[in-house]
């Protein structure tokens, strides 16, 4: 699985010189940590040209990048306002488990754990006794996007991510970054230059043939991987066996209503189509697998559910789901799509690319690249996107649709070890788990095998232990609580205008 390959021949001083291939949020993101962290330590270059677009499939984003604007000191009402952003508190799937039926996978916790059990513990047996609301009314951030309402609540007390623009993003993060030093060159790269067949990256050859030498390469060239994968030719691992989409459909629309907390995430017969409200436009796709709808028939799908006109012709992207054997190999890392790519289901692209350069702060070599180094970063990346794509196959495998061959397809198809077991751990005792360093933590899987339609056959005894006055009293004391906080918070959309609106934006 990890074609390790021996550095001992190639002798490294210090890395000092680090070249960014490819910018847009990727390669900017890369920078802006970089720099704001070491940049008194590192020259930096970004190479990107203005002639090759990025894909930007994806405009919304999972709470992460909060943690990730508070390690960088980025002021929250400047970032929302530049990048048009609004804020999200989840996902709404629409028709995932069934045509017509919808749930809410939102970002908070639900309810009040004990150190035995889980609350779905609680709440499964409130249900058996007749005493328990859906689950979702014991979660302040759920309730909160159903009622469309936002605020920031002392202590942190509302989970959020972003919906954004996110050509905005990178030119947010590019004026923050050149702040911090970073260079950026204009130029299409026209050969990667290797110290032998088989050796280190020793420097970028652009169009014009200026040559730009580094210590440290980071492939953030998208799908076409220069660095990576056609340069240092790192095998990349198709999982499309697990995650039958391979094409997405893009698209703006005018904002036609009041921008939704939450990003909407609505089922068709051959995929599923996004809705992202930002302050201006929308953002709208359409996610589907070429094995079951043509791409003439995706794009009448995707164009007959809009709310409002197209702002241009739905711009077609053609991706293969996985991931590079190796994410680190020699002195080039992969960040961002170059290292590989899931789907835009469940926002976790920007995630996956700010995991990248935090683990690369956290491995930077202090005088010379380690193989031991880079041995453990390619675990960790590894270890990581295998339990976000479990969670992603997971919302395609477990479903009662079998109106399509798509649905029947994904209903039987094979699915990972590792999925198989959380699915029958929960189905046959309500529990769940989460593994070191894990995105998604145990809620996540509780709302969305909840939403998915499994219905644990059994849970834990502690539960028992309260009488019915008691369990309901604890049940009702909960959901009182997020009435209480949800009766006292704005209108999202009004919020937003009074906190960050765009008119408080520079020009991009």
């Amino acid at each position: 699985m990890n074609d390790r390959h021996d550095t001992a021949s190639v002798p490294r001083g210090p890395i000092r010189r680090i070249v960014i291939a490819g910018g847009g949020t990727a390669g900017w993101m890369v920078a802006a940590c970089l720099s704001k962290t070491m940049g008194k330590l590192l020259d930096i270059t970004l190479v990107e040209s203005e002639e090759i677009g990025t894909v930007g499939v994806g405009e919304a984003t999972i709470p992460t990048m909060f943690t990730f604007h508070q390690l960088l000191d980025i002021d929250e009402r400047e970032f929302m306002a530049s990048t048009h952003a609004t804020f999200k508190l989840g996902i709404q799937f629409e028709g995932w488990r069934a045509p017509g039926h919808r749930y809410i996978h939102s970002f908070g916790l639900t309810g009040k754990d004990h150190w035995t059990a889980g609350f779905q513990h609680f709440w499964l047996e409130g249900r058996r006794r007749g005493v328990a609301a859906d689950y979702g009314d014991y979660c302040l951030e759920l309730r909160a996007a159903q009622e469309n309402r936002f605020a920031h609540l002392p202590r942190n007390g509302m989970n959020y991510a972003f919906h954004l623009d996110a050509a905005r993003y990178a030119v947010f993060l590019r004026r923050f970054s050149e702040r911090y030093g970073v260079k950026r060159v204009e130029g299409r790269i026209a050969s990667v230059d290797l110290t032998a067949p088989d050796g280190d990256i020793r420097s970028l050859t652009l169009d014009g043939g200026r040559v730009i030498e580094g210590d440290l390469f980071i492939d953030c060239t998208g799908f076409r991987a220069l660095l990576i994968g056609q340069a240092l030719k790192v095998p990349y691992e198709d999982w499309s066996h697990w995650l039958p989409c391979d094409r997405a459909l893009a698209v703006q629309t005018p904002c036609v209503d009041d921008a939704l907390p939450y990003t909407r995430s609505i089922a068709h017969e051959a995929g599923w189509q996004w809705r992202i409200p930002l302050q201006h436009r929308v953002g709208n796709g359409l996610v589907y697998s070429s094995r079951f709808i043509s791409d003439e028939q995706a794009r009448a799908t995707l164009l007959s559910n809009l709310q409002g006109q197209p702002l241009f012709e739905p711009r077609p992207i053609r991706f293969t789901p996985g991931q590079r054997t190796e994410v680190w190999r020699r002195n080039c890392v992969a960040i961002g799509l170059a290292s590989g790519f899931i789907e835009p289901l469940e926002s976790t692209s920007i995630h996956l690319i700010q995991r990248g350069v935090i683990r690369l702060m956290q491995t930077f070599p202090a005088e010379r690249i380690a193989q031991a180094d880079i041995d453990e970063y390619n675990r960790q990346a590894r270890w990581e996107i295998e339990h976000i794509r479990d969670f992603i196959v997971l919302h395609y495998h477990v479903t009662e649709r079998d109106d399509s061959p798509f649905w029947r397809h994904c209903r039987t198809m094979a699915i990972p070890e590792s999925l198989q077991h959380r699915i029958a751990l929960f189905r046959q005792s309500g529990r769940v788990f989460r593994a070191p360093n894990e995105l998604f933590a145990e809620n996540s899987w509780i709302q969305v095998m909840l939403g998915q339609g499994i219905v644990p056959q059994q849970h834990h005894a502690i539960a028992q232990l309260m009488n019915d006055r008691e369990l309901k009293e604890f049940l009702d004391r909960i959901r009182a609580d997020v009435n209480r906080t949800l009766a006292q918070l704005p209108s999202h959309q009004r919020y937003v205008e009074q906190y960050c609106g765009s008119a408080l934006a520079p020009a991009a």
